[in-house]
């Protein structure tokens, strides 16, 4: 099926051909601003299998989708998790397989994820600075972190990145930092202004800044924006000429931040969800069980698009039953 005559669309114009997949919610780090006390264990694992994946991809691929993202939790905690990129790769349509990871496992499977499919990598990195790091995330893993970074970019992925949440104490006085990192390595480091869900009162309040801050940053320093693909995702990334890098911005409170929404999320126990700060989500698993379910598949997956609405709440202090974004992958 061609792009342009997807049917995925929702009844304010948008077009979705990116799919969030999340695989599992078990996380191996304890960022400051998710899972400060770690992930805890509170039922039965019941993580959509590989066949169940397949099915999934399958049935949205049908329908026009052209990239998957595989996120977590943190994906590559799963033994299977190569198997899981092999199959996604495998469905027709389906040209770009990204992976959201913490890099931890970066290292030792970057070779054989590229070999198996992955085109696109975006690794987690809220600083640059070791002792600020092991703070964040509860690990002194920085280095091995920057190492498995660096392999990646000598793999020849299509697109390798860094995301990093916007924070009171890594805001402005990073910046330099980072732009002297994306001077000679040919990546994009963006920043995520920090969003309130459900675990995160108090910790928000503390720690949140405006992106508009980075904005004026990058422009007084001439940076200036880039044109953005058709599946990218929210961000707004600037080029300089004198850097290889660039440096980008995703602002979910900024006005009209949903108008160009272009992505779905499926969670890691098989409910699709039509927003991240939404509630609930429509249930696809008991039809991921038989090949022969494709047809009703997609069927709630183009009907449940009926319900998503214009954009989120998070402006007026609701972000839905969101408790942290491990919950949901981001």
């Amino acid at each position: 099926m061609a792009l342009d005559a997807a049917p995925l669309a929702d009844g304010f114009g948008r077009r979705f051909h990116y799919l969030r997949l999340s695989v599992t919610e078990v996380c191996n780090f304890s960022c400051t601003y998710c899972l400060p006390n770690g992930w805890k264990k509170t039922g039965p694992l019941s993580f959509l299998t590989v066949e169940e994946i397949g099915r999934l991809v399958a049935g949205f691929s049908g329908l026009g989708l052209s990239k998957v993202r595989l996120t977590g939790g943190e994906p590559t905690v799963r033994k299977d998790f190569n198997t899981i990129i092999q199959t996604v790769a495998a469905a027709p349509g389906v040209a770009k397989v990204a992976m959201t990871t913490n890099g931890w496992n970066l290292a030792r499977h970057t070779a054989e994820w590229r070999a198996s499919g992955l085109s696109h990598i975006n690794v987690s990195i809220d600083s640059i600075d070791p002792e600020t790091f092991h703070r964040i995330t509860g690990h002194d893993k920085l280095n091995q972190v920057l190492s498995g970074l660096d392999l990646a970019l000598a793999e020849d992925f299509t697109a390798v990145k860094v995301n990093a949440v916007l924070l009171r104490e890594t805001a402005e006085a990073g910046f330099d930092a980072w732009a002297r990192f994306v001077r000679d390595r040919p990546l994009a480091v963006r920043f995520i202004e920090l969003m309130k869900t459900g675990d995160n009162d108090d910790y928000f309040a503390r720690h949140h800044v405006k992106a508009q801050g980075l904005r004026d940053w990058l422009e007084r320093n001439g940076w200036t924006p880039a044109p953005r693909a058709f599946d990218a995702g929210p961000a707004l990334e600037y080029r300089h000429p004198d850097h290889a890098g660039a440096i980008g911005l995703i602002a979910p409170y900024a006005p009209g931040f949903c108008d160009s929404c272009n992505r779905l999320r499926v969670t890691a126990r098989g409910r699709l969800r039509l927003c991240l700060f939404g509630d609930g989500g429509v249930d696809l698993r008991d039809l991921l069980q038989d090949d022969d379910d494709r047809e009703a598949l997609t069927g709630r997956i183009v009907t449940s698009l009926g319900g998503k609405s214009a954009g989120h709440s998070l402006a007026v202090g609701r972000s839905g039953d969101l408790r942290n974004l491990a919950q949901l992958g981001g």
